[in-house]
């Protein structure tokens, strides 16, 4: 990435979304920067995927504005990637996937055969072993006694952050902060899918929802808010 818009941006700015790399999430439009990735993605062509998002330029100065990116997680992929010397789903085997006793394999989208994998998308799991991951999440990152994340990582992830300037912005580092009355006073957090898939992680009431979906659209096919009912069963079971 060196020479690209990436150049400079901090492994924190990506994480929020906020590399001022210009971006155009339009999942409906074809000839937006997330079907290009998805494009490259089909493709199966050793690191076109990172061509897409080397190519970018750059729309704002690096963690002053926040912009909801599927390729900044393509691009953070290749950070740990880079950072453990192993493909992801090893190293994600070896500290979570075992150790929390997840019930089954997962499968991962690659890049090309025997690729990299795809940051934004293409892990496939059991309903129940998503539920397990919130679940590891909820306790802290914590396996047995051992840490697994970082200190406070958990606390802080589902936060509303502020960015350089003084902007707070409506999401963590890779979770989204919970929106509604409730979510809000309960310091809930969720990871949310484009066709109806969610992880809800409630730590006041100590509760974790998940759920597979297949919605029609993207987005805009709810007949309610997820976290209206999230809430509602952590309340319900609190």
């Amino acid at each position: 990435m060196a020479g690209s818009a990436y150049d400079g941006v901090s492994i924190r700015d990506i994480l929020l979304m906020a590399s001022g790399v210009e971006w155009n999430e339009t999942y409906a439009d074809p000839t937006s920067d997330c079907r290009d990735l998805l494009r490259a993605q089909i493709e199966q062509r050793p690191g076109a995927a990172m061509e897409v998002m080397a190519a970018l330029p750059r729309a704002h100065a690096p963690g002053t504005h926040h912009t909801y990116s599927t390729g900044e997680t393509q691009v953070l992929g290749e950070v740990v990637h880079g950072a453990v010397g192993m493909p992801l789903p090893d190293y994600m085997a070896e500290k979570i996937w075992q150790p929390y006793g997840m019930e089954a394999d997962a499968n991962w989208w690659l890049d090309s055969p025997n690729g990299l994998e795809i940051g934004g998308s293409g892990l496939s799991a059991t309903l129940r072993d998503f539920a397990r991951f919130g679940q590891f999440f909820l306790e802290g990152g914590v396996i047995d006694g051992n840490a697994i994340l970082p200190d406070e990582w958990t606390e802080t992830a589902g936060l509303p952050p502020e960015l350089t300037g003084g902007e707070t912005i409506h999401y963590g580092y890779m979770w989204w902060p919970g929106w509604t009355g409730p979510s809000i006073a309960d310091g809930a957090y969720a990871a949310i899918g484009i066709q109806g898939q969610n992880i809800y992680i409630n730590p006041a009431r100590n509760v974790v929802s998940a759920t597979h979906m297949a919605q029609p659209k993207p987005l805009g096919r709810e007949p309610v808010d997820p976290l209206v009912v999230f809430d509602a069963i952590a309340a319900a079971l609190d």
